[in-house]
């Protein structure tokens, strides 16, 4: 019999967007399957963002990793709220991708040794991204019928990702590192930390969920496809500032010209050390 989670450890990154934040939140307490904790990747958010979350009851085990606002950082972030988890499978969401109620059982049921998850995601309009938050349309109970009205109605881009269909047939297509993305990504703890983690030489917007499927793969880890299983939806927000993309993206093809599957600077980092919190809390 394959091997299945014992744990799932869910690391949502966030930066300023509480509204967001706790709407991704809810979709995670409305989950059919129970068996995951939550770690909050912060990037630096104001006080509000923690206060809020901690202060609010969740039916899950929920910890808090914050770093200090010093730009975009979000693969430190995620470094450092991989140092909370306990569970032997990890699924990275972003603050702003709210998952249907059966994401979790889908990325457990997809879990399988030697494979890392690539999902996809269903981008909304900033109109609609607007009105789910104002009127708390709860978008984890999306149906494909509801899916298609709102399609039609320019609200998504897509709706067949909300079909879904069996594991097998997508296991063996795909291959290559390009459409893998951290905000829906499921991969073994184990796997994450043989290469390190996350690339922490990636600042400003681009490319470090690139670098990590890249080794990844180097690794011998397969890529399966979680189309069609695991859709997540991308509420709407303001481009981010992509002033050090050419940087970033320098960093990417000097990777693809070697062979290297290890961070350089990754999880085993002196910059990621946590601070236990009590009352079954945790903040850095």
């Amino acid at each position: 019999m394959s091997r299945k989670p014992q744990q799932i450890s869910v690391i949502v990154t966030t930066y300023n967007r509480l509204d967001s934040l706790l709407w991704v939140l809810q979709g995670l307490a409305a989950q059919d399957y129970q068996a995951f904790q939550v770690i909050i990747a912060d990037d630096g958010s104001r006080a509000a963002t923690k206060n809020a979350v901690l202060q609010t009851a969740w039916p899950f085990a929920l910890f808090y990793a914050w770093q200090a606002d010093l730009g975009f950082r979000a693969a430190q972030a995620r470094n450092l709220a991989l140092t909370y988890a306990t569970g032997d499978y990890v699924v990275f969401l972003d603050g702003d991708t709210v998952p249907q109620t059966d994401f979790i059982r889908r990325h457990y049921q997809l879990a399988e040794c030697g494979y890392f998850v690539a999902g996809q995601r269903i981008l909304c309009s900033q109109t609609f991204s607007q009105a789910v938050l104002a009127k708390q349309i709860p978008l984890w109970r999306l149906s494909v019928f509801q899916g298609l009205r709102y399609y039609l109605a320019g609200n998504i881009n897509r709706f067949l990702p909300l079909i879904h269909v069996g594991d097998g047939f997508w296991r063996r297509f795909n291959q290559d590192w390009r459409g893998a993305m951290s905000c829906n990504l499921g991969l073994w703890r184990e796997d994450l930390l043989a290469i390190n983690g996350f690339e922490q030489q990636y600042q400003g917007w681009g490319h470090e969920d690139a670098d990590l499927v890249v080794r990844l793969l180097r690794h011998g880890i397969k890529r399966k496809q979680g189309r069609f299983a695991t859709a997540v939806l991308h509420l709407w927000h303001p481009e981010n500032d992509r002033s050090q993309e050419a940087d970033n993206q320098q960093r990417l093809q000097q990777l693809l010209k070697n062979k290297r599957i290890h961070a350089h600077t990754g999880y085993q980092s002196p910059f990621n050390r946590r601070i236990p919190c009590p009352y079954g809390f945790s903040y850095h």
